[in-house]
Parts: structure tokens; sequence; C-alpha cells
């Protein structure tokens, strides 16, 4: 592992990340409460979204301590660090770039690289990464996630990106993947508040009904 060690994805109550593409500043404070209000404890907002760091302080200002408030898309360290003063702390990348990671590092954020291979994972854990995206995630599938897994570091945080929904959480939970992140599954531009809130519900249901399942075959 890299001479410094970024902060991995704090404990959240269900491993799901809300991924706003193209979300606007004047929408931003009704979702966000709606997906807080919901259950969502991390909410990621791509710096491709209209006037993304603007949406990211409205955010960051009205989520509780506990909503972990980031950016996606992030492609320069020069973002990272726009987006650490508009008070977010997750830094989720499409790519493994070690100076990225590095500055995320360095400001106290959690990085989260995007990787698809075995390379990228190992290159993302020696710049420091402690949590990797796989994306992505219906392309590789678990199997191909488990067998890049198998030789990382015990500790290293897995989440998967990419063509996930509410139908497929049992199925990746059963391969041990806990952690998704939801886009189009959860929000599209021009979903109201309300439409949000429904599938939001569904997700977070079909979530804790595959964590029940898991624990079910376990005992």
């Amino acid at each position: 592992m890299g001479k410094h060690a970024g902060s991995a994805l704090p404990p959240l109550r269900r491993g799901l990340i809300a991924i706003l593409r193209g979300i606007r500043p004047e929408e931003t404070a009704d979702i966000i409460t709606v997906l807080v209000d919901c259950g969502f404890e991390a909410i990621e907002i791509p710096l491709n979204s209209p006037d993304p760091f603007r949406s990211i302080e409205i955010a960051s200002r009205i989520a509780p301590p506990n909503v972990l408030i980031g950016a996606g898309t992030v492609l320069e360290s020069g973002q990272v660090k726009q987006l650490h003063a508009a008070g977010g702390k997750l830094v989720v990348t499409p790519n493994t770039d070690p100076e990225v990671i590095g500055m995320a590092i360095e400001l106290g954020m959690v990085p989260m690289p995007g990787v698809f291979t075995a390379t990228e994972a190992l290159r993302s854990v020696k710049a420091g990464a402690r949590a990797l995206k796989f994306f992505p995630a219906s392309i590789l599938g678990f199997t191909g996630i488990n067998a890049i897994r198998a030789v990382l570091p015990e500790d290293i945080v897995i989440g998967a990106v990419g063509g996930i929904g509410p139908g497929d959480f049992a199925a990746w939970m059963n391969a041990g993947i806990t952690i998704f992140g939801l886009g189009s599954s959860l929000y599209r531009p021009g979903m109201s508040a309300a439409d949000i809130a429904g599938l939001a519900a569904k997700n977070i249901a079909a979530y804790d009904a595959a964590v029940s399942q898991a624990k079910d075959r376990g005992n």
C-alpha cells in the first residue's frame, strides 16, 4: 500500500450510494432531503452535472453530519480542491489517477477510484485508496470482481457500480458484495422529489430484504 492511506468509507447502515447525475442546484435541497429521509447516507453528484459544485455546496450544508456528500467523475486534482472547498468529502472517479487519489488523501477526504482490472485496482491501492469502485460492474459480474478482490488487501472496501438495480441485490450479496452505487434506478434528470422518494423506498426495501436473506443463509 502507499505511504499514506486515505480514509475508507465510513460505516453505513446500508451500502447504497446515490448517484445524482444531472441534478440542478435549484432542485438539490429537496432531493437531498428526500434521500436522507429515506435512509441514504452516501450521495454523489457527478461533475458533469449542471453547476455541480453549487449543488454539492447545498447538499453539504443541509445534510446531517453522518451523511457523506461527494462528487463523481472527478478527473483532476484541482477538482478535488474545489470539492473540498464546497464541503464534499467523497471523491469518486471513473479511472485510476494517483494524483487525484493523493490530493484527496492530503485533504482528508475519501477517495473511491474507478477500476476494472487487477492492474488498476492494485495501482489504486498502492496510491492509498481504501475503497474501490468497480465499473461497469454489470460487465465484470460478481465473479469477475471477486476474482480481482482475491489479490487485494482484505480491508479494501469494494463497491459495484453500473447496471445494478434493486432486483440484483440478493445475487450480488450472495457473492459477498454489499456496496452499490445507484444511478438511473434511483434518479434521472427531470424526476420530481416524489418520484425519487418512491424509487428510494423501492431500493431500500430491496436492499433490506437481500440483507435479511443473506442472514438467513448464514444461519
